[in-house]
């Protein structure tokens, strides 16, 4: 919404009047308030230019001329109009000659539009105010009970009901902002807002109450709710103060039938405008569960200012980001207690305005992890600065796979010896100069092939290539050798953060094993087809991954590439698979998540083709 004009021109309106009047006034909280309040706003000025002394006259015609907008904007609405002709409003009891017609409110809500084939047209100055005025016209009527339709409606409760069934089997979704609308008015606290409007009050509690309840079962069918109409109830508990928001969209998140699809940016603004906006604190967000793009996990990192532990980790984070994250860390009763940012190439300047939050009195981080963030001995100045200013709360501060240099690296073990700073824990470890290269190439490491595994079916050759012949080679036997299947180990042992790239003539499975994988026992020690290993297959047209003899099929991304490049991070328990272009650009392919509970060893198999161990020159910052 605030990337609408016509909302940013009421918000706007709105805070003016509330805080010129009083500057401790209370804000609107939800978007049925602004509106509200809006309405109101626009009442007053009417009021200001009618000569009216009366004021039961004044009351009487302000609910009159609101009350035939307002049934005019229900009625358009549900025939999927938002420009109307003079007979509409006419049918609505609204006189377009009447002069209280052009005054005050209605020009600031309702306007004449142009001339279409010599007709006038009408529409309301946006759409989301027509939806408003529609939803407070059916309150109205329930209330007074002056409509045929709703008098079927005894209680609130089975007003809500028939209004979320009814936006819930719109396909474009034409009823969300109505819905939101009609619950937000439904709230004791709108009502008071609009008593002067109303012909009287009811108490609602108890029907929001069974509303949210009847909202969170429908969220839970997943097989009834698509994503988008999911969001939407989400947003209309946010509109009655739900106390459980947060859980509920972590549920959401989580269950199967939501995380197979995938949330679109626009989702995740949404969802992040929610855990933001909702008063109950959010223990964790990691965005590596949303099943999302990198952009969609970019719009969800504003959600940081009301969650303890944030894990932002590996999701292409920029300057802007780091921004949102400091302005999070500074905010008044910051909550936010462990940030991980490890994985992005926010390098020295990002560091520097998350170090700028790290300095406020209100930060209360206590656990910081940087690790692979291209960190200079630059950025561990900007860290240990933060400390001197804030020396109290920081205790773990995490810089492994940086470059912090031997001026950085004494900085900060400064501060570890500091008996005024709360840091205990600080680890440099893996500090080569090469770290500070963009994307995965800062983990890259050389490998080799063993021989000693090589089934006797394939060539290894001292340039890292493994090529497949028919003739069975003189390998002497060995208890590591691949007997039935042409694979390969190599030698290095990995349990850290490992990157490498492979090149490919043909099929080939590129593989991670476990080195206590079976070596003699046919098929079931083909790479995949094992608990002790996890698999790429690659193929003519697509790539397959496999493990534990279970398989998803993926489809190759154009254009297609033989080069495939390999992620693992072992202590997070993570595997991840690219197609690398000629440009050497990534293209994310899979990631295995697990638990490793033993060393890996990189595997390949080749049948009928070749594959070749890729370097990668590693730059280092002059």
């Amino acid at each position: 919404m605030c990337h609408i004009p016509v909302f940013c021109w009421i918000s706007s309106t709105v805070l003016q009047k509330l805080l010129k009047q009083d500057e401790s006034a209370e804000i609107p909280q939800t978007l049925t308030e602004m509106y509200i309040h809006f309405l109101l706003t626009q009442i007053n000025m009417r009021n200001q230019k009618y000569d009216e002394r009366d004021p039961e006259k004044l009351l009487q015609s302000n609910r009159d001329s609101i009350m035939k907008l307002a049934e005019l904007a229900f009625k358009q609405l549900m025939k999927g109009n938002v420009m109307f002709y003079e007979e509409d409003l006419i049918e609505s009891g609204i006189d377009v000659t009447d002069a209280s017609v052009h005054s005050g409110i209605c020009t600031e809500i309702f306007k004449e539009e142009s001339v279409i084939h010599q007709r006038k047209v009408y529409c309301f100055i946006h759409l989301s105010v027509q939806e408003f005025l529609a939803a407070f016209y059916v309150f109205y009527c329930y209330l007074s009970s002056t409509m045929k339709a709703l008098k079927v409606f005894d209680l609130m409760h089975n007003l809500h009901k028939g209004a979320v069934d009814k936006a819930l089997e719109s396909k474009n979704g034409h009823l969300d902002l109505f819905l939101r609308f009609l619950l937000g008015i439904s709230l004791e606290s709108s009502q008071r807002l609009l008593r002067h409007l109303l012909t009287h009050t009811e108490n609602s509690s108890e029907s929001i109450s069974k509303t949210t309840l009847y909202i969170k079962e429908k969220v839970k069918d997943g097989q009834a709710v698509s994503t988008e109409r999911a969001i939407n109830l989400f947003l209309c508990l946010l509109e009655v103060k739900d106390q459980t928001l947060s859980r509920e969209i972590q549920e959401f998140v989580k269950s199967d039938k939501h995380s197979e699809k995938k949330l679109s940016p626009s989702h995740c603004s949404a969802i992040a405008y929610m855990l933001q906006m909702s008063e109950e604190v959010l223990d964790e967000l990691n965005l590596r569960k949303y099943n999302t793009s990198d952009e969609g996990r970019r719009s969800l990192i504003s959600a940081v200012i009301n969650c303890r532990k944030s894990l932002l980790a590996g999701c292409n984070l920029t300057a802007q980001q780091s921004e949102i994250v400091s302005f999070a860390l500074q905010s008044s009763n910051s909550v936010l207690r462990e940030l991980d940012l490890s994985n992005n190439d926010l390098q020295d300047s990002g560091v520097k305005l998350i170090s700028d939050g790290l300095k406020s009195q209100n930060c209360k981080l206590e656990i910081l992890r940087l690790s692979g963030c291209m960190v200079t001995e630059e950025g561990c100045s900007y860290l240990s600065s933060a400390l001197s200013s804030n020396p109290s709360h920081l205790r773990e501060l995490d810089l492994i796979y940086n470059h912090p240099g031997q001026s950085g690296v004494q900085l900060l073990s400064d501060k570890l010896k500091d008996r005024n700073c709360s840091l205990k824990i600080l680890n440099l470890d893996h500090g080569e100069p090469f770290r500070i290269q963009p994307g995965l190439q800062k983990y890259f490491c050389d490998l080799t092939l063993d021989p000693n595994t090589a089934s006797t079916q394939l060539i290894l050759s001292e340039n890292g290539e493994v090529k497949y012949v028919d003739e069975q080679q003189p390998y002497p036997d060995h208890p590591d050798r691949f007997k039935d299947i042409p694979q390969v180990l190599c030698r290095e042992s990995l349990t850290g953060r490992h990157y490498w790239e492979v090149e490919r003539t043909g099929w080939a499975r590129v593989a991670v094993v476990y080195k206590t994988i079976s070596r003699k026992e046919g098929m079931i020690c083909k790479f995949g087809y094992n608990n002790k290993s996890w698999c790429l297959f690659c193929t003519i047209d697509g790539f397959v991954v496999w493990h534990n003899n279970v398989s998803n099929n993926i489809p190759a991304p154009s254009p297609s590439s033989k080069r495939v490049g390999v992620y693992l991070d072992w202590p997070a328990g993570t595997l991840s698979f690219y197609s690398v272009s000629d440009t050497h650009t990534l293209t994310h392919l899979h990631t295995f998540n697990t638990t490793f509970t033993e060393h890996l060893y990189a595997g390949f198999k080749v049948f009928h083709s070749s594959l070749s161990l890729c370097k990668i020159t590693q730059q280092t910052k002059n």
